[in-house]
């Protein structure tokens, strides 16, 4: 992936987010743990280059930690540089629940999952949910988050309305 791409989704995620890091797979638990609010719990990351196991990040969390847990970190599946937007999927690990309850949300994302724009990541998701039909799997449903959650119905904008009120990206590069 090229840098030019990373340095448009990081400079586009800076107007949404708390920090967009970047890092290689050697500095990323160093980079995690000075992110991390304790408790913190996480679900498992896809990623073959990374892994929350020799962190603080409880990856089997009960109801009670997720809803006692400062920090929540999930893998972003695909990102978009245009809007520095990433996609949270459904997958059995609860990624959607650990990204959206506790109150400051780090984001894992890997280099090669920046695509440029909106269509190209749409894209993505066509051939994704393809292969799962041809495969007999069900595809997984995304979210797309742009910063924290915040609505503006009401009057002024409110931060943290629906998810976190904080959110932390570590983009991991090659």
């Amino acid at each position: 992936m090229g840098t030019d791409i990373v340095a448009q989704f990081t400079d586009s995620a800076m107007e949404t987010v708390d920090s967009c890091t970047r890092t290689d797979p050697d500095g990323f638990e160093e980079t995690l743990a000075e992110l991390v609010a304790e408790p913190a719990v996480g679900a498992p990351l896809p990623s073959e280059s990374v892994s929350l196991e020799d962190t603080v990040v409880d990856t089997d969390p009960s109801v009670e930690e997720l809803s006692a847990a400062e920090t929540g970190v999930t893998q972003a599946g695909t990102a978009i540089a245009d809007y520095g937007t990433v996609t949270v999927e459904s997958r059995p690990g609860g990624d959607e629940l650990v990204s959206l309850y506790p109150p400051r949300h780090i984001v894992i994302l890997e280099a090669d999952d920046i695509v440029p724009d909106a269509t190209a990541a749409f894209d993505r998701f066509e051939t994704q949910v393809r292969e799962a039909r041809e495969n007999g799997t069900a595809g997984a449903t995304r979210v797309l988050e742009t910063g924290a959650s915040a609505t503006g119905d009401m009057g002024g904008l409110v931060s943290g309305v629906h998810g976190p009120t904080e959110v932390h990206i570590v983009v991991i590069e090659a």
